[in-house]
């Protein structure tokens, strides 16, 4: 700490000894003599000054000997500044000069000034300066690698080759891929070659890697490059070898592996060999703890060593609860955010989430937040959303972190997102799936992960969820009703414009609760207007009338009926309140009920008749009678639809098919139609 400053008063200054007092008048001497020397000086000066033939200043004998000094350096290096920088210029292209490939190196450079603008470079000028290029780089293409101004002139090269030229290339750098993948610009070389989807380049390149990924997948540089390798061109028997490594050093090593077909499954290797379970698990723990620590968390080919590791712990242990500790106390989230965005991490986000406890899957909402709309419209991290409805028994939770921000905010905001989320095919599922569950309408086949995954969490859920999951879902839907039906009546046009838009107001109006009437009016009003009239083909997007889509149709149709149809029951199981919407769209378009009944949507017309809570049902068959002879010609004559595919099956039959062989007789006739006769 600093010494406080004392306070000194007048009385208690020191007084001047006597010593002190003969050495303060030999300094004022000294003072006095200097001012009179300095006051004679100048003086002698101005007269000089006004004595000299000149008119300059004469200078003093220091000053004299300054400018002697400054003469001096001038003169020992005898050059300019501006010259001296010319000179060390010349100097350092006089070194690059004489380094091997110098003139190759500078003319591909220039030659790859030219190539990179396209689009000012004629073709057959292009084909020349290609040609010149492989003359330069053919048989030295790992000096030009290596070197990060001549690289760039190699992959302009891969870039307009031929598949031969660019074989040749590849076959010139065998052997040295795994250092140019540590490279800072080499590494990009190898994006270049694999690109193409050469199935050859790629069964030369990727062998490289083995017995390295361990030291890779650690380096800055490379480790990108060995992932995106890994994750986009890389075969199953590719990646199991590559991944292999991850689980100890006998994996890396080639003669050892060599006769046995590889498989990554940690399972099924520990399965074999039970006596290395412990050596293989800590080493890959370390592995994952090491990636994780240094915050290099978005590999695809972490994420699949995790989920194996995951995979091979049990429930309940230590190890178990280490590694979900391990996982939780990423401090910035980056690595759950990550996991969701591939296909193992996402199964293992959806796991940790089914096994957690409350407080667990409390922290997990926390950390994707503002991450949650672009995890909807993503083919894996949706299924961690559609997770999160299945298991978290705290539904106020659930709906306060999940729907404000995939609706939004603000009424225009919540609108465009909804439209935007209907007509995604991933997106839409963070939304019906509360309302339509695992059905095949909204998981088709193509949808395989949902149902593996889906599957495994509502087996873990019966132990580690309270609340029945019907109450659950039945909360999550009263909760984001509201929200829907306002957005719906506000853009009801464009989502009726579109076949998975009628999905989605189909699923909201028939399960979701709230009061539906002013949406049903705004679903009404899309099917206002005269059906055959043609769109406007300046738009530029005309839209067909909605009872020209068959997707228009069907939602008209099912909202009809007003309910779903229950296979086991064999009938429609009516919505709770009905939405009794054949009232509400009869007097819309009774004036073309005609036209509707004979046309590709006869079948709204049908389920009018049918529909046991239409008032305007005798009306509406009186209409009907009267244009009996229309809807005869419209049951019997073929309709544009059928004649399109009968005349796309005779010219596929005139192309290929065995003359003289019978074809079956396609139905003739608008079915809708024909019903309706019956009806009368």
């Amino acid at each position: 700490m600093a010494a406080k400053p004392v306070a000194v008063s007048a009385g208690n200054k020191r007084k001047a000894t006597p010593s002190s007092k003969g050495r303060s008048d030999s300094k004022k001497a000294r003072f006095e003599e200097s001012k009179t020397k300095t006051t004679s000086a100048s003086s002698d000066d101005l007269s000089s000054d006004s004595d000299s033939e000149d008119g300059g200043v004469k200078l003093g004998a220091g000053d004299e000997q300054k400018l002697t000094n400054n003469k001096t350096d001038f003169d020992r290096t005898g050059l300019t500044s501006r010259e001296s920088h010319a000179k060390q210029k010349q100097l350092a292209q006089e070194r690059k000069a004489a380094k091997p490939l110098a003139d190759e190196v500078q003319r591909t450079k220039k030659i790859w000034e030219r190539l990179r603008r396209k689009s000012h470079v004629p073709k057959e000028e292009r084909q020349k300066l290609v040609e010149e290029l492989f003359e330069i780089i053919t048989g030295r293409c790992r000096d030009f690698v290596l070197k990060h101004d001549a690289v760039r002139a190699v992959q302009t090269a891969i870039k307009y080759a031929t598949p031969d030229q660019r074989r040749q290339i590849a076959r010139e750098l065998e052997g040295s891929y795994a250092q140019l993948a540590e490279s800072k610009y080499a590494k990009f070389l190898i994006g270049k070659l694999l690109v193409h989807d050469d199935d050859e380049i790629r069964d030369l390149v990727i062998p490289n890697f083995y017995g390295k990924v361990r030291k890779l997948i650690n380096h800055s540089e490379a480790s990108w490059i060995l992932d995106d390798i890994y994750r986009t061109v890389a075969t199953k028997e590719h990646k199991a070898t590559l991944l292999r490594e991850w689980y100890g050093p006998e994996f890396s090593i080639k003669e050892l592996n060599k006769d046995t077909k590889p498989t990554a499954d940690l399972k099924e290797i520990l399965a074999a060999e039970p006596s290395k379970r412990g050596p293989i698990r800590k080493t890959l723990l370390d592995m994952i703890n090491s990636l994780v620590q240094k915050r290099m968390t978005g590999f695809t080919m972490l994420h699949d060593a995790m989920l194996h590791y995951f995979l091979t712990t049990q429930p309940g242990t230590d190890e178990f609860s280490e590694f979900i500790e391990m996982i939780k106390g990423d401090e910035t989230g980056d690595l759950l955010k990550n996991m969701a965005f591939t296909k193992s991490g996402a199964q293992l986000s959806c796991l940790l989430l089914a096994y957690g406890s409350a407080k667990d899957r409390k922290q997990y909402l926390k950390v994707y937040k503002d991450t949650l709309v672009l995890m909807s419209g993503d083919q894996y991290a949706h299924t961690v959303i559609l997770t999160a409805y299945d298991v978290i028994d705290d539904t106020k939770l659930t709906a306060k972190s999940i729907f404000p921000e995939l609706i939004g905010e603000k009424d225009d905001e919540q609108a465009q997102n909804i439209v935007g989320a209907a007509n995604n095919p991933h997106a839409r599922t963070a939304f019906l799936y509360l309302f339509e569950g695992l059905s095949k309408s909204l998981f088709p086949a193509s949808h395989s992960f949902d149902y593996e995954v889906l599957g495994k969490v509502h087996e873990i859920r019966k132990a580690t969820s309270k609340k029945d999951e019907d109450l659950r879902r039945q909360e999550l839907i009263a909760a984001l009703s509201p929200q829907l039906l306002t957005a719906i009546e506000q853009v009801a046009s464009d989502l009726t414009s579109t076949a998975f838009g009628c999905q989605f107001v189909t699923d909201v109006l028939l399960s979701g609760t709230g009061d539906k009437t002013k949406v049903l009016e705004a679903i009404a009003q899309s099917a206002v207007g005269d059906p055959k009239k043609i769109p406007n083909q300046d738009d530029l997007n005309p839209v067909p009338h909605i009872s020209a889509t068959p997707f228009g149709g069907r939602m008209l149709k099912s909202l009809i009926q007003g309910g779903r149809f229950d296979k086991a029951a064999g009938k429609v199981v009516p919505a709770d309140p009905p939405l009794k919407f054949a009232d509400t769209l009869y007097p819309l378009i009774k004036d073309y009920i005609v036209d509707w009944a004979t046309g590709p949507s006869s079948f709204v017309v049908l389920g009018l008749v049918e529909s046991s809570d239409f008032s305007s049902t005798d009306e509406l068959k009186k209409t009907l009678k009267k244009n009996k002879k229309a809807l005869e010609k419209a049951a019997t004559e073929m309709t544009p639809e059928q004649k399109m595919a009968k005349d796309a099956q005779e010219e596929k039959a005139d192309k290929g098919a065995k003359k003289g062989k019978k074809r079956p007789t396609a139905p003739v006739g608008n079915a809708g139609s024909k019903l309706l006769l019956e009806k009368l």
